[in-house]
């Protein structure tokens, strides 16, 4: 059986299944809330961490889904920060630490998907946190779905 881990799942937008048995589910926080349209906000992970210090052991995992936080301009109560989270202004930092703890823990030959939206941040910006590069992706739209592997040394 695969396991994959979704290192800052939030509500789980993006699965179809968001009780993937095959998918352990982390976020740093846990909450739930009323949004400005009276959406429902429910983040509830199976384990509670950071993605700069994942709490699992090396080669763990077959499949990552990394989409970190991608704000860095948004107040602190607004509906934005609530859904999607925010950086500070150590982000390249935090974002690169996030890529070494996600390769890490993935197994060799494991595969890495990296969402990002560039509203606020270059993709470019980002990348070059990375000491790879992406093996493909989009990158016609503000949202960027990336693949990467672990390759074996």
């Amino acid at each position: 059986m695969s396991k994959i881990l979704d290192v800052c799942c939030g509500s789980k937008m993006f699965w179809f299944d968001k009780e993937n048995p095959h998918v352990t589910f982390m976020d740093i926080r846990e909450c739930e809330d009323t949004l400005c349209d009276g959406r429902k906000l429910s983040i509830h992970p199976d384990i509670i961490g950071d993605f700069r210090d994942i709490p699992f052991d090396d080669n763990s995992f077959d499949l990552f889904v990394f989409d970190p936080p991608h704000l860095i301009r948004a107040g602190e109560n607004s509906w934005l920060v609530k859904k999607y989270g925010r950086l500070d202004e150590t982000w390249t930092k935090d974002l690169a630490k996030g890529f070494d703890e996600c390769m890490r823990v993935l197994k060799p030959n494991g595969t890495l998907i990296f969402k990002w939206n560039e509203e606020q941040i270059k993709l470019k910006d980002v990348l070059s946190c990375f000491y790879q590069k992406p093996l493909f992706g989009n990158k016609r739209s503000k949202t960027h779905w990336l693949v990467f592997i672990k390759e074996v040394i």
